[in-house]
């Protein structure tokens, strides 16, 4: 994919874990992936959650009739 495709970054010399979906950046490298990813899976929660508000309460802004 594209480079704008991108989902996440890692950097190894910075210890730096950054989820460009969410604009979320960590610095715990090596606690991310031993599998410590609460923090980046409740923002992700959040964003859908404020999106799926956002379309009035449907997955794809169809209002219900």
């Amino acid at each position: 994919g594209e480079r704008s495709e991108k989902i996440r970054t890692y950097n190894f010399p910075q210890n730096r874990v950054t989820d460009h979906r969410i604009n979320l950046t960590l610095y715990n490298l090596e606690d991310v992936l031993e599998g410590e990813l609460d923090e980046i899976i409740d923002k992700l929660i959040l964003k859908e959650s404020e999106a799926y508000e956002g379309n009035g309460g449907t997955e794809r802004g169809e209002k219900d009739t």
